[in-house]
């Protein structure tokens, strides 16, 4: 009888423990659902957190760049154009060279002018040829490829003879004139012109002509 009692014991004991083996595997299943959640949480959490800090990062700066002083603007400095001084060499009556017409400017005041009208004037431009004998006369440039012939007045001064393509201001009267074929042949021979090209010259010219009274040439 004390046999079976002992039996009967150590049955319930260990169907005991068996309840409680079921037990520490409920618990322990539960634990690991545990962390599963709170690191689902904390990932959520992170996410909304890191979201909150770009938008500020964003706002903030925005701001900085709002706040940031504007670049001042670079400033070259232009150094003005050196004028360049021309020097001359006078013959007649002083002038000066300021205020003088070009040559468009003076082809243009010849083109209003009919053989008798005068007017005084002031131009500048190049030599194209000079009395080879005595400098005595010279042809400037003018537009269009017409020239002016300019004397000297009352032959009181002469220009040097190797003046050609030099730059000269001239200041007189200018005027019309018709030049006869043996005036035309005469300075053909004083500008150094062959026989030949003498010979061809056999009408009379209307001429842009000019009397200076004062020469500017440039040295």
């Amino acid at each position: 009888m004390k046999n079976i009692f002992v039996l009967a014991c150590s049955i319930l004991v260990f169907a005991s423990c068996a309840d409680k083996n079921k037990e520490t595997e409920t618990v322990e299943e539960t634990v690991i659902e545990t962390p599963t959640d709170t690191v689902a949480k904390t990932q959520a959490d992170t996410v909304s957190s890191v979201d909150v800090n770009s938008q500020e990062a964003v706002k903030i700066d925005a701001v900085a760049t709002a706040e940031k002083p504007a670049e001042a603007k670079k400033t070259i400095a232009v150094s003005p154009a050196k004028e360049i001084k021309v020097e001359y060499a006078s013959f007649g009556s002083k002038i000066l060279a300021e205020k003088a017409l070009s040559k468009e400017q003076m082809l243009a005041k010849y083109k209003t002018l009919k053989k008798g009208d005068t007017i005084n004037v002031k131009f500048k431009s190049q030599i194209k040829s000079v009395c080879k004998k005595k400098g005595c006369w010279m042809k400037m440039d003018l537009a269009d490829n017409s020239e002016s012939f300019v004397k000297f007045k009352d032959y009181g001064f002469f220009v040097p003879l190797n003046a050609d393509n030099s730059e000269a201001i001239v200041s007189g009267k200018a005027f019309v004139d018709e030049v006869s074929v043996a005036e035309l042949q005469h300075y053909a021979k004083d500008g150094g012109k062959s026989q030949a090209e003498i010979d061809k010259i056999t009408q009379p010219k209307i001429t842009y002509a000019f009397q200076a009274d004062g020469v500017l040439i440039s040295k």
